[in-house]
């Protein structure tokens, strides 16, 4: 009997211990994020056989697939700004597309403010560039990661509604890769596919299609045209060309055999980037696809009905690594250890999209999407310069003036918005049949509408405060705040410490021959340095001007 219990003492030591070194031996995990532009679910994988796409059709075959993933605003800023703080836009002030040059990360020195731009907000008051200002708890997901020993990269959108703050990446560059990260490091890289932005429609429009214009799908809220046949064929040939770039990335990783300790995450921004899609507050506008690999393929091929926002990204990769969240957060984790309650519906909001001002707010459930327009004197369908470039949207514009378009292609022109919307996407997946006034719907109408009003109160929603005001409040007599120099100070021999007295600033430094480079160490704990090693600091809050560089 005592021999047996040595054995068994024996065994379980030796199960202990190799349970021990199989995690102590466990490649670090990573997350790579391959983020597209202005596309709806319209993959193979999401049911279009159109279009080809080999590549995202095998990630989905290997992951799970989002059916109800929304973005919280239909264009790329305000979108962006909820993905990286984790919070809605319009309960920051930072809805309305956008503040200013920020697409790309640029240094303090290198950020300019224009005072006018041709912009008004809706008392008429004119909209200088400018930064939103966070409270001092909300900053860049990305932080926390890099406390957590992550090297994080982006290549190389940032579009934040605020410069990037140096502190935020550990670079962004359009050339920087994964595999960039220093050797043992985990990594968080972002791959932005910039090929199927709006832009690219008239951009791209000498290049062959591989989709032609006889076998695309027409919305209803199209008509049957020339020139709208030409245009979704380009779209949907800039989304094959994109799903070829995510084959390379795919096949790097498996050539670095980075897939077995890598999740990857595919995401859009928001929805589709024609008429009626991008900047669109309903279906549309904000449905996007989703889809997740795991490093073991769990839960290949399975399809997940949640309601899931793009907001829920950041707060799901600290989840999927065993990082709690901040409690600030409206993003919920979907997955990982923090894993929460699914969300009952995905809130979107429309704004001041460049020159022209609105405002609607939506609510969406995966079935049924409920819109109140607030500005119901408006038309639907709004003059903008930039979309205009696109030939099948002038031409729309055109035929509407003329008054050549019939049935549900006249609909989106509405010369006046109803004030409320509702549609079901079961039996109307186009949105051209609002229910609102239909007395079937009448108790769903008003579960939406109490829904809406409820969210707009607990986010105390911006939406209503002119924009003009909005930037006094984040600048005071239109002054960008700055902040505070960094204090230097030693703790102990060979030790530095650093501070700020600014309340929400991050301190980035850098030492020797980082110096004078655009990369920046995050500061969260003391410094070791070597002997008389020199070191520079710098601190930044979002929205405010960085602070000078100080130096031990």
């Amino acid at each position: 009997m005592r021999f047996l219990k040595t054995l068994i003492i024996i065994f379980l030591g030796v199960f202990t211990f190799s349970n021990y070194a199989q995690k102590k031996t466990k490649k670090p995990l990573n997350i790579i994020w391959l983020s597209t532009e202005d596309m709806g679910p319209i993959l193979g994988a999401y049911g279009n056989k159109i279009i080809k796409t080999p590549n995202l059709d095998k990630l989905a075959n290997e992951g799970v697939r989002y059916t109800n993933a929304y973005a919280t605003v239909g264009v790329c800023a305000p979108s962006r700004f909820s993905i990286i703080t984790g919070v809605y836009s319009a309960r920051l002030g930072a809805h309305n597309m956008r503040t200013g040059d920020y697409h790309n990360y640029k240094t303090p020195e290198e950020v300019k403010y224009r005072t006018y731009i041709g912009v008004k907000d809706k008392t008429g008051r004119n909209i200088p560039e400018y930064e939103i200002v966070t409270p001092p708890e909300v900053k860049p997901f990305t932080q926390i990661l890099r406390k957590k020993g992550y090297y994080t990269a982006n290549n190389f959108k940032c579009d934040y509604q605020f410069n990037a703050p140096f502190t935020a990446w550990d670079e962004v560059s359009s050339k920087v890769s994964f595999k960039d990260a220093p050797k043992g490091k985990p990594f968080f890289y972002v791959r932005n596919f910039l090929v199927t932005h709006e832009s690219r429609i008239w951009q791209r429009k000498n290049i062959p299609l591989t989709v032609k214009p006889e076998d695309v799908i027409i919305p209803d809220y199209y008509p049957d045209i020339i020139e709208v046949r030409n245009d979704i064929a380009r779209k949907y040939s800039n989304i094959e060309e994109m799903d070829r770039q995510v084959g390379v990335i795919m096949e790097q990783l498996k050539n670095d055999n980075l897939l077995d300790n890598t999740i990857i995450m595919f995401w859009s921004d928001h929805g589709g980037n024609l008429l009626r899609q991008k900047r669109a507050v309903g279906n549309s506008g904000l449905n996007v696809p989703l889809i997740i690999r795991y490093p073991d393929k769990k839960m290949a091929g399975k399809i997940d009905e949640r309601i899931v926002s793009l907001m829920d990204l950041g707060p799901t990769v600290l989840s999927l690594l065993g990082i709690e969240k901040p409690a600030h957060y409206d993003g919920k984790a979907f997955a990982g250890k923090f894993e929460e309650t699914p969300r009952k519906y995905a809130f979107g909001t429309a704004d001041r999209f460049d020159e022209t001002t609105d405002m609607q707010r939506s609510v969406l459930d995966g079935r049924f999407v409920y819109i109140k327009n607030f500005m119901p004197q408006l038309p639907l369908i709004y003059r903008n310069k930039y979309r205009e470039q696109i030939p099948m949207n002038a031409k729309l514009i055109e035929l509407n003036r003329q008054k050549k378009l019939k049935g549900d292609a006249a609909y989106i022109f509405m010369e006046t918005k109803p004030r409320e919307e509702l549609y079901d996407l079961k039996n109307d997946p186009y949105e051209v049949h609002n229910l609102a006034n239909d007395m079937n719907y009448r108790e769903r109408l008003t579960e939406y509408r109490n829904a809406l009003s409820n969210w707009q109160l607990e986010i105390g929603d911006k939406g209503f405060i002119p924009e003009h005001d909005l930037v006094e409040m984040f600048w005071p007599e239109m002054l960008q705040p700055k902040t505070e120099n960094v204090l230097i100070s030693s703790a102990k021999k060979n030790t530095i410490v650093l501070s700020c007295k600014t309340e929400g600033a991050s301190i980035g430094y850098q030492t020797g021959k980082a110096i004078g480079t655009k990369s920046w160490q995050l500061y969260y704990k003391p410094i070791k340095i070597k002997g008389k090693e020199k070191l520079v600091a710098r601190a930044i809050r979002i929205g405010y001007k960085a602070s000078e560089i100080t130096s031990n």
